[in-house]
């Protein structure tokens, strides 16, 4: 049960209207891991409003399942024709209603995440509240550190130097089989004292043990997700042969799944992205257990726009987001943003975005109308 704040603290919110978009965004460099190459970001972008208020989320779906099954298609699908209309016209007191409402479909957590995250917004708007505060977050900034897609060796050394030189409190490689020790051995070498991790996106197998077992010889703060997106079990069995942490990505998409793999230690990290748990009564409650069981958490991002960053952002002032998220500025990624304001760090730190109340930025709707593919209103 998720946990319910006091209804009597306000009334109802009814949500009046809501407008579903497509939007495509130019990446300025491709971004390769394991699985394939990014050269756009497309993605679903919802509105609610209520009188005068909007709400904003964008989905982390990809078009195709090459992350978790769910894709923008059946996304917008599940939006467009199951919650949306269920919500449309309708009050609630809390987003944990909301959320309660959409609990028993099945997965579909990044849908439900785009509405939940859309309402969290709009709710904290009209308390007049920042979404750190409506969260119960206390940081005014956040540590981050930055994604490397894979590139050639040398691309790879002049990439880590420019963004340790940018100070970046944590450098993160994306591996694969045949793109891992070579590299690690060049990094390590180099920068002998930075924080650095690496993230395999489900690439190898416990077929590969020996190979990961050389991963302890380069002071890594932790592996991420190194083996399949749905398989505790072989990670449990990977982490006892290991010294390096296990960081668990897709393997955590709900709670209970979280629970269930620090009981059999499959991970000693977790990663919270909060379109892939269902939102951020998900994400909260999952960091609630991890705080428990006193083991770090840290915010992964899936190249969002400034919408979907500024979520990212206020959700990493809770008080177990103890490592750097990828919460890295956005001109890293896209010439020009759908958001006003600008979401850049400084030596490694993000300010928590404070442009009014809710997630604190605003939609640059003249450039949002030459990057929508569709517009549907409800």
């Amino acid at each position: 049960m998720l946990f319910q704040a006091p209804s009597q603290l306000r009334p109802k919110l009814r949500i009046d209207s809501a407008e579903l978009r497509l939007v495509e965004l130019k990446l300025l460099n491709p971004f390769r891991i394991s699985t394939g190459v990014a050269t756009k970001k497309t993605f679903p972008l919802l509105i609610l409003r209520s009188g005068n208020i909007e709400g904003y989320a964008e989905g982390v779906c990809d078009t195709l399942p090459d992350y978790l099954p769910e894709t923008t298609v059946s996304s917008m699908m599940m939006m467009r024709d199951v919650f949306l209309p269920q919500i449309i016209g309708k009050e609630f007191s809390t987003p944990y209603e909301l959320s309660q409402m959409m609990r028993h479909w099945r997965d579909h957590q990044m849908a439900k995440a785009c509405v939940e995250m859309a309402y969290w917004d709009l709710w904290s708007k009209s308390l007049g509240l920042s979404l750190s505060h409506a969260l119960g977050g206390t940081r005014k900034e956040v540590e981050v550190g930055v994604s490397l897609g894979i590139k050639e060796i040398p691309e790879s050394l002049l990439d880590v130097e420019r963004h340790v030189q940018q100070g970046y409190r944590r450098i993160k490689l994306k591996v694969m089989p045949g793109h891992d020790l070579k590299l690690l051995e060049k990094v390590r070498n180099r920068f002998p004292d930075i924080h650095l991790t690496v993230d395999a996106n489900c690439a190898y197998t416990l077929a590969d043990l020996a190979l990961l077992r050389q991963f302890d010889d380069f002071g890594l703060d932790y592996i991420e997700q190194p083996l399949a997106w749905d398989d505790l079990q072989d990670h449990a069995k990977l982490q006892s042969m290991m010294r390096t942490a296990i960081c668990l990505d897709e393997c955590i998409r709900t709670p209970e799944l979280c629970r269930k793999a620090l009981a059999i230690d499959a991970g000693r990290v977790i990663n919270i992205k909060v379109g892939r748990v269902g939102g951020h009564a998900y994400a909260r409650q999952i960091h609630d257990i991890c705080q428990a069981h006193d083991v770090p958490v840290w915010c992964g991002g899936m190249l969002e726009s400034g919408i979907g960053r500024a979520h990212n952002i206020h959700l990493s002032t809770l008080e177990q987001f103890k490592r750097p998220g990828d919460t890295s500025s956005s001109s890293r990624y896209f010439e020009r943003d759908i958001v006003c304001e600008k979401l850049e760090t400084e030596n490694g730190i993000m300010p928590v975005p404070s442009n009014g109340a809710g997630i604190g930025v605003t939609l640059d709707y003249d450039f949002l109308e030459t990057v929508t593919l569709s517009k549907e209103a409800f």
